[in-house]
């Protein structure tokens, strides 16, 4: 299984945009689309809704990828395998959004 974290610094983000923003698809419309199909589960429950706010402690399963949503403080203790360069990408996605 790909592991990856995603570092909140927010109270949530909306279900399609994390899938974009760690790469599992290229727009929040596809993700919108992959939601739709009922092949996204949020903590171990399939989850329909486009835009639901997933909240720091969440894991979002899509396929053989597992998505942790962690604090800033949290990913600097456990990164699950993401590089200081991938979580510097993933900070820049959030402040161009």
């Amino acid at each position: 299984m790909q592991r990856h974290s995603f570092i909140l610094d927010r109270e949530f983000v909306e279900l399609n945009q994390l899938l974009k923003l760690c790469g599992i698809c290229d727009s929040g419309g596809a993700g919108k689309m992959l939601v739709a199909e009922g092949v996204v589960r949020v903590d171990g429950k399939v989850e329909l809704r486009k835009t639901c706010k997933i909240r720091l402690g969440q894991v979002v399963r899509i396929g053989d990828v597992q998505i942790q949503v962690v604090s800033a403080a949290a990913a600097s203790l456990a990164c699950f395998g993401v590089t200081p360069n991938q979580r510097r990408k993933q900070r820049l996605k959030l402040e161009a959004s």
